[in-house]
């Protein structure tokens, strides 16, 4: 598939890298050269300089016979400009767009729709950002929660602790503790290491379990892996930008939220749109306002400004006067690996959470949801079974008669909104939604070619 990606900053380098990975024919477009050239000296793909919305430059790039245009560039205006040329001059069959100005997220459907700007997709970081943090507070305890078929199923990933009952024993273990609960653990990374999970397979304190259920039994399946987590009430949130207003926003009807903002004007700003949300001015590197505002009684703390160095000191400063849980937005992704698990418990990367709703669109076969996990080393996809016995390679099988890629597992199958967790006596029937685990993201062409009905997979 050709491929052109305008903006060459985190989310497009590491989409670039991703895509080249997985035999695409990809062309980058930036004004910066330093970076262009950075990413064509470890990278197989072309880059091109310039203005990512100049139809001189789009044409250099060969937009005329692309496939896809996905436009991430840090202007909203470019993006959505590059799209709309994209449509009048070379006819793209697939333009992607993210935009983040709440201005244009708020009147989404007349500027998007018919008659709007020509965008097939719209990506927003801070939705995605604002959503995920929701989930992590909604189950307490979980290191990451994906949805798929609508929220029927869910995979959950959260670290294995002493005293959780399954902790120290065998994986079958569970399905006689819980006859009742159908559940299955997709993988176990410990120390980094990937472990496919067997029945005989023993859990050892501090290993990353990634398990799928029905959503209804998520909590249940919880308390199995670590001592059972008191539901979050107090949430502090550092930084009020986009992701802290709409998190205050999406929170303050079911939580008691206080956001602490810097800047006088936007703390104004915010407490005009924010209704219960207590909105403080000040800096969250002050120990003192952290002390006035009982930080220890805070259940969570959620560091989300836009600089890296002020989310992981102020996050480290909270936990040590006694925050329970703290969340840190990072957005350069060679920090994630270095705090994580240590004394900040969550570091959120909104460049691994928008990589994953862009490859839901990039996926060949009819593939309706992918999450990148594992700072990008795994990924989840939730793929429809298409065919029958005769031009599909999965429908009318048996799950162990299908000849998955190596890392690969079947973790659930929704079915006329049924969640039916994978067994090897399963059957994939027509219209299946298949939800599978990948360990090594180097195998997804096999995965999609399993999913391509006769010949239509190119």
């Amino acid at each position: 598939m050709k491929i052109l990606i305008l903006g060459a900053g985190q989310v497009g380098g590491t989409l670039a890298e991703n895509l080249a990975s997985e035999a695409n024919d990809i062309t980058v477009i930036d004004t910066d050269a330093v970076r262009l050239r950075e990413l064509q000296d470890r990278l197989d793909i072309r880059t091109v300089q310039g203005n990512a919305s100049y139809p001189s430059v789009l044409t250099k790039a060969d937009a005329d016979d692309a496939h896809m245009l996905i436009a991430v560039t840090n202007s909203d205006e470019t993006n959505m400009v590059a799209c709309q040329i994209a449509k009048i001059l070379f006819n793209t069959p697939t333009k992607i767009s993210r935009v983040r100005a709440s201005d244009y997220l708020a009147s989404s459907k007349k500027l998007f729709g018919e008659g709007g700007f020509p965008i097939d997709v719209m990506i927003s970081p801070e939705q995605l950002v604002t959503r995920h943090i929701t989930r992590l507070i909604e189950y307490p305890g979980a290191l990451q929660i994906l949805e798929f078929s609508k929220g029927l199923a869910r995979l959950v990933a959260i670290r294995a602790t002493e005293g959780g009952p399954l902790v120290g024993r065998e994986l079958s273990y569970l399905r006689t503790h819980m006859p009742k609960i159908d559940t299955r653990v997709a993988a176990i990374f410990r120390k980094d290491r990937a472990i496919m999970p067997r029945g005989d397979t023993v859990l050892e304190d501090g290993d990353e379990v990634f398990f799928i259920a029905g959503a209804n039994h998520i909590r249940s399946v919880m308390s199995e892996l670590q001592p059972l987590v008191k539901n979050y009430k107090r949430i502090f949130i550092c930084g009020g930008g986009n992701i802290g207003q709409r998190l205050a926003h999406t929170l303050e009807t079911r939580y008691q939220v206080k956001l602490l903002e810097r800047n006088h004007e936007r703390c104004v700003l915010l407490s005009e749109n924010l209704r219960k949300t207590v909105v403080l001015e000040g800096n969250a590197a002050d120990k003192d306002i952290l002390l006035e505002e009982n930080i220890e009684n805070t259940d969570v703390f959620c560091a989300v400004t836009n600089d890296d160095e002020a989310n992981i000191m102020a996050s480290l400063l909270a936990k040590r006067l006694g925050a329970r849980k703290v969340f840190t937005l990072i957005n350069n992704p060679d920090y994630v690996d270095l705090i994580q698990g240590g004394e900040i418990d969550v570091a959120i990367s909104p460049q691994q959470i928008t990589i994953g709703s862009l490859l839901t669109h990039v996926r060949r076969g009819d593939v309706v949801n992918v999450y990148s996990l594992r700072r990008g080393a795994a990924e989840a996809i939730e793929a429809i079974a298409h065919g029958d016995h005769k031009s599909s390679k999965v429908v009318g099988k048996r799950l162990d008669e299908i000849n998955l890629p190596q890392g690969a597992t079947i973790g659930a199958i929704v079915r006329h909104n049924e969640v039916l967790i994978a067994h090897d006596h399963l059957r994939v029937q027509p219209d299946d939604h298949v939800i599978l685990f990948l360990v090594d993201k180097s195998r997804i062409r096999e995965v999609e070619k399993l999913f391509a009905v006769g010949l239509t997979f190119f």
